[in-house]
């Protein structure tokens, strides 16, 4: 399989037509028994007023019952449109459509990418919502290349398979029980997915050599969340969200050294942060209370000449734009005058910092490092999810 997907990658031609451009994959690269994989269903675009679908071939246009009641061309685009409580695509209109193509190794081009699969087109609260159902790894072919590199050591990127595996799966059961319309998004809220354009060989060769190896607690399918770099120290998951959980426990380990987000540093002025959080002048930053295990910043007290507010570590860090909320604070001083004489006044802030992301499960840039130096995938998951067996897949279909 590996030799035939290797001499019959991606062909060098490049289709365009109706603004659509199309990256000619070769056939036949997955198993029948693939084929029949579990099939997930992906966010691209949510609550919007339209999105332009297509179809790399002929496809048939099916209504919400799947009932067939068009088609459209090959490589052309079409704007669906959320239109009096249904969808509206060409002259075709109903509570609901698919967009199937007719040639099993075609793909679908959702916004502005190509994916495999079909499409599924609802309407949703702001407009329409427009679903990937794909197959559940061929779905990881991409989401290894969008979360990592395609070129990175093949230990990684296995590892990285079974971790996105599990979490894919972790979702899809959470969504059924809730009868969710779909399982998970197509970003860093879930995991990223660009759908053929970040496949690659590294990333096919990865998927296929763990296909349907799962994480698993007491049999269960875990929560295997995972991130960039840890900056040397993963957190015990109740001290960045809610739930204890005995799989996502602090690991201290030196395999993120090197990486390039390892350290980083961040330089604000007193002017930008007091304005971000609206305490006027900063006065000092007073960090409130920080994780057991790594130091990380969980709350923190900006304090300005119009008042003062504790925020949330994470809600920190994102209006900041900070990598981590595993931080140290530097401050800058000069000199102001004042009614009592000359006094120093804060004039900037610097964050220096370890890591990126919000630190729980795996470090993307440890299994790197890891793979480099020999470990197994196997190995690099024992290392960051505690308490786990890599087991086969064993859910409803």
């Amino acid at each position: 399989m590996v030799n035939q997907m290797n001499a019959r990658s991606l062909l060098n031609s490049v289709s365009k037509s109706f603004g659509l451009t199309l990256l000619i994959w070769a056939a036949g690269i997955w198993s029948a028994e693939a084929k029949e994989s579990l099939k997930l269903r992906i966010a691209i675009e949510q609550d919007v007023p339209q999105v332009n679908v297509g179809s790399s071939v002929n496809a048939q246009v099916l209504d919400g019952s799947q009932q067939v009641i068009g088609e459209i061309q090959g490589m052309n685009g079409f704007a669906a449109q959320a239109k009096d409580g249904g969808i509206a695509l060409d002259r075709w209109k109903s509570g609901a459509l698919w967009v199937v193509p007719k040639d099993e190794n075609g793909v679908v081009w959702i916004g502005n990418r190509w994916y495999r699969g079909r499409v599924y087109l609802i309407p949703s609260g702001k407009g329409l919502t427009a679903i990937n159902y794909v197959d559940l790894e061929q779905y990881l072919f991409s989401v290894l290349g969008s979360e990592m590199s395609g070129n990175w050591p093949q230990e990684a990127l296995k590892a990285q398979a079974v971790a996105a595996r599990s979490y894919a799966l972790h979702e899809r059961q959470g969504a059924i029980a809730k009868s969710g319309m779909f399982d998970l998004g197509d970003t860093q809220g879930w995991q990223v997915y660009n759908g053929i354009q970040s496949e690659s060989t590294g990333t096919q060769t990865a998927v296929m050599a763990t296909a349907g190896k799962v994480l698993a607690h007491n049999s269960q399918i875990i929560n295997a969340v995972f991130h960039s770099s840890a900056g040397g120290c993963t957190e015990n998951v109740e001290d960045v969200w809610v739930q204890p959980l005995p799989y996502l426990r602090s690991v201290k380990n030196n395999y993120d050294q090197g990486a390039p987000v390892n350290e980083w540093s961040r330089n604000f002025t007193a002017a930008e942060i007091g304005n971000r959080f609206g305490v006027g002048n900063l006065q000092r930053l007073e960090p409130v209370k920080l994780t057991r295990s790594c130091g990380r910043v969980q709350e923190i007290r900006v304090v300005g000449d119009r008042g003062s507010e504790v925020v949330k570590g994470n809600e920190f860090r994102e209006a900041l734009g900070l990598r981590s909320t595993l931080f140290t604070i530097a401050n800058q001083f000069q000199p102001v005058a004042s009614t009592k004489g000359q006094k120093q006044a804060l004039a900037g802030v610097t964050f220096n910092g370890r890591g990126f992301g919000h630190g729980l499960g795996m470090s993307q840039w440890g299994a790197y490092n890891m793979a480099r130096r020999g470990y197994t995938f196997e190995q690099i998951l024992q290392q960051y999810y505690l308490n786990t067996q890599i087991a086969p897949i064993n859910v409803e279909r």
